[in-house]
């Protein structure tokens, strides 16, 4: 007996395809009504590139809800030049709302649309929310320690690096501690980058450069479009 063997007719798949053309063109209407900066063109191209990189990392048999951690890292590493693991962390964080170690495409879509297109004030709540590392609504000495001595270029000749670090953490307090109290809260952080922009990355890099938006949202945006 001959085994029976599972054939997909180009009109059934063509057919698939046309479903799932119209299942992401229906997705896209819904989010780009909920998310700022993307219109409804846009927001179908991230579901497909999203849906891209979430086949990168599905595992057969698995259901996958988002991006993990490693595959989101990955993204901020080869995508956006990003080096610092603890900044990284705290991104996968920032995008990842609902705490479940996965970012969801909504997430996905609702994350990118500060870290590449955000008014001002949008950036420093996300900021803010990266560098608090422990999510107590404020940054701390400690958390400030640890992120600028990650982030900073060790010279072999010091003799204590950690004390200059130090020093760097009380010039910063002393800057931005509008409160006085030893730490930064959500008010302190924002009224010292309103005074003063370049503060907005004060503990490392968190946002990506202008040439690496533009290269992201070439590929994303111009190069889907074209295909």
């Amino acid at each position: 007996m001959g085994r029976a063997v599972s054939v997909r007719c180009p009109t059934f798949m063509s057919e698939m395809s046309a479903m799932n053309r119209k299942l992401i063109q229906t997705l896209a209407e819904t989010t780009s009504k909920q998310v700022a900066h993307f219109n409804k063109t846009e927001v179908e191209c991230l579901i497909r590139e999203f849906n891209v990189l979430l086949g990168e990392q599905a595992i057969p048999g698995k259901a996958v809800t988002g991006l993990d951690r490693g595959k989101f890292r990955s993204i901020l590493h080869n995508i956006f030049g990003m080096t610092d693991d603890m900044i990284m962390d705290g991104v996968f964080r920032t995008f990842d709302k609902d705490n479940d170690s996965f970012v969801s495409m909504k997430e996905w879509i609702e994350g990118l649309s500060v870290f590449l297109r955000g008014t001002l004030e949008e950036k420093i709540k996300y900021c803010f929310h990266v560098y608090d590392l422990n999510g107590d609504n404020y940054v701390s000495r400690e958390e400030m320690f640890h992120m600028l001595k990650n982030s900073l270029t060790r010279q072999p000749t010091e003799e204590d690096p950690d004390e200059g670090i130090k020093d760097l953490v009380e010039i910063t307090l002393k800057k931005m501690d509008h409160d006085h109290d030893g730490r930064l809260s959500f008010t302190d952080f924002e009224k010292a980058v309103r005074e003063e922009n370049l503060l907005l990355e004060a503990f490392g890099t968190c946002l990506p450069d202008i040439t690496s938006i533009e290269i992201f949202e070439h590929h994303v945006f111009q190069v889907q479009l074209e295909q």
